[in-house]
């Protein structure tokens, strides 16, 4: 039997993550939660997951893109920055329509960006085209 891959949703809404558990566990995923920002970067030192699902509002307004931004450049996760992050949000627009004239938006972009309330269909698309196995 092939390994299930791993998910790290990072995410300070306990409803929203019950959710997406139940949703990828029913799917096969195996699923690591983290309520904060910190909390989601510890976790990811502990246990590289597969790819990762990450709020953008939680602590702070912009506690997301401050995650990303370390998993991604950061020296201490460079064993991470191959990581896919999924970012899940209910702020509409994605880092580029946001911060359009920013140079340094590359810095936060994630690998795909979804707003909530979360297509569930979708997510699993995006999940199978971006994990590897």
């Amino acid at each position: 039997m092939a390994e299930t891959a791993t998910v790290l949703v990072i995410d300070d809404d306990r409803d929203f993550n019950t959710s997406v558990r139940a949703f990828l566990e029913s799917q096969g995923y195996t699923v690591i939660e983290a309520t904060s920002g910190h909390e989601g970067l510890a976790k990811l030192a502990e246990r590289k997951p597969d790819a990762i699902i990450l709020d953008i509002m939680m602590e702070s307004l912009t506690e997301g893109y401050s995650v990303s931004a370390a998993i991604k450049h950061q020296p201490a996760y460079k064993d991470c920055r191959n990581i896919p992050i999924v970012m899940v949000s209910s702020i509409q627009k994605s880092p580029d329509e946001r911060f359009p004239f920013s140079g340094d938006v590359g810095m936060i972009r994630p690998d795909r960006y979804l707003t909530k309330p979360i297509d569930f269909t979708k997510l699993l698309e995006i999940l199978k085209t971006v994990v590897v196995r």
